[in-house]
């Protein structure tokens, strides 16, 4: 259970986390995604449900980060 939340929330957070150090959404998902991918050949990620919950997450996160993005230019 506690991987699935985790699933759920952490790689979504990763992204907007790496958007915000590198000033691109683009290297963050990147980044985001080498993680994740380390993850599941290291056989911590061990079912298909939580592949597909990291890559909602990694959408929703990747969506956010450029909606943050937007909102920072337009009150400059």
């Amino acid at each position: 259970m506690s991987k699935i939340i985790l699933a759920a929330f952490l790689p979504g957070l990763l992204v907007v986390f790496f958007s915000r150090v590198t000033y691109n959404r683009y290297i963050g998902l990147a980044l985001t995604v080498a993680l994740i991918a380390a993850s599941v050949s290291k056989g911590y990620t061990d079912s298909i449900l939580l592949i597909v919950i990291d890559a909602a997450s990694l959408t929703v996160g990747f969506w956010y980060s450029g909606r943050m993005k937007g909102k920072g230019q337009k009150s400059e």
